[in-house]
């Protein structure tokens, strides 16, 4: 029987150098050497457990890795000051100038604009296509196509990739598939189906407490140390390099993940199946309605549920401002982007975290004016939650408005 991941995150320990239950923080960005011969080894990188710079790696980042490598089920973990950070780097090691990539038209918006437009620059060409057309992906491939990417559950729309069913397409043609797993930590392990590169903004879910921005990249050894190349890896030289401060922090707390997804998923299950039943258009992975509903129960980790993501749309653009503001008037959260939070955040995407995308393309995916992006929060009283927003839709006539559009 397979460990479950919070398991594997559980059995790791570690001892500070005074004996400390938590590691001790490396408070340093460079360190000093009894000799110079080592200190030309470990720059070369030939020998183990010798640090010569904070951008090479330090104790607390490579603390923090480990436990991302056990969380995800990789050989190994390099982790980065921002997602970004990790998601650039991934795809400038992957691709040469003149390359092709795959990638889900539904993908969080820094993530596109790095594809179609600074891509650009090297004649790196993107081709963005319904993920979930497995037909499509195929098609797609060329002699130039290095890599085929996609989010576990997408950003905004919360599409399910079938990753097992890509997994077998990208190694048929001897592809690598990279997954941002951002929205799904425990709820998806990508390489139990077969992907090749996990990423996730660390900022969001994993953090868990909105005060920090923080990436990583999980896969296997040679390819996290070609990252870390001091002659040619793109982590290494474009320098995106996780304080050490943070990195510890956010090793303690990964200790309570398992917790807060199960508690994030439980609320926005309930939230999704009585909104669902108001009349509005909610989509949540979890309801029987949602198109991926079947490939999500086929692929996760049920223990932790199917995320703290869901979104309504309430018809409008005027309609969700005027719904956030009032929910944020009445602490019910706040109008802010990012998720993973205690407390439940709410954005509309087209006009925030997607905005890079253009409207007629936002139009095409089926991303509306309305559409509000919930993260849902740790609230002990749901249904107190849930009483409290309906009655800001009756306020601002939103369920009036949007119930006789349905059947």
């Amino acid at each position: 029987m397979s460990k479950k991941p919070a398991n594997d995150l559980q059995d790791l320990q570690y001892f500070g150098e005074y004996g400390g239950v938590n590691p001790s923080i490396s408070d340093s960005s460079t360190y000093t050497f009894l000799s110079a011969k080592t200190m030309f080894n470990t720059f070369e990188g030939n020998t183990e457990g010798c640090y010569l710079y904070s951008r090479h790696s330090s104790p607390s980042n490579l603390y923090l890795g480990e436990a991302l490598a056990a969380l995800e089920g990789t050989e190994t973990a390099n982790v980065t000051a921002s997602g970004m950070g990790a998601i650039t780097a991934v795809i400038l090691q992957l691709c040469d100038a003149g390359d092709h990539i795959i990638s889900s038209r539904t993908i969080y918006g820094g993530t596109y604009a790095f594809m179609k437009n600074f891509l650009k620059r090297f004649n790196i060409e993107t081709t963005f296509l319904d993920i979930t057309d497995l037909d499509a992906v195929a098609e797609a491939i060329t002699p130039k196509t290095k890599m085929i990417y996609c989010e576990s559950v997408s950003n905004p729309l919360l599409e399910v990739a079938d990753i097992a069913a890509l997994s077998g397409i990208a190694k048929k043609n001897n592809l690598p598939l990279v997954v941002d797993n951002t929205f799904s930590p425990l709820s998806i392990t990508p390489v139990k189906l077969g992907a090749d590169i996990i990423i996730h903004s660390l900022t969001k879910f994993i953090n868990g407490t909105s005060d920090c921005v923080a990436g990583v990249v999980c896969g296997t050894k040679e390819f996290c140390l070609s990252l870390k190349d001091v002659n040619s890896g793109a982590g290494m030289l474009l320098g995106s390099t996780l304080d050490s401060l943070r990195g510890a922090s956010i090793l303690k707390n990964m200790r309570t993940l398992h917790i807060r997804m199960k508690k994030h998923s439980e609320n926005a299950m309930f939230l999704a199946r009585n909104f669902e039943k108001d009349g509005l258009r909610v989509v949540y992975p979890g309801l029987s309605s949602h198109p991926g509903h079947l490939i999500m129960e086929d692929q996760m980790n049920p223990e932790y549920g199917f995320g703290g993501l869901m979104t309504i749309d309430v018809g409008s653009l005027e309609n969700a401002n005027a719904l956030m503001e009032l929910m944020q008037d009445k602490k019910l959260g706040y109008l802010a982007v990012s998720l993973g939070f205690y407390k439940t955040l709410f954005s509309a995407p087209g006009t925030s975290t997607s905005s890079e995308i253009p409207l007629e393309e936002q139009k095409e995916m089926g991303l509306g004016d309305g559409l509000i992006r919930f993260s849902i929060g740790l609230d002990e009283d749901i249904r107190r939650t849930y009483e409290a927003i309906k009655q800001c839709m009756i306020e601002l006539n939103i369920l009036e408005t949007q119930r006789p559009t349905f059947s």
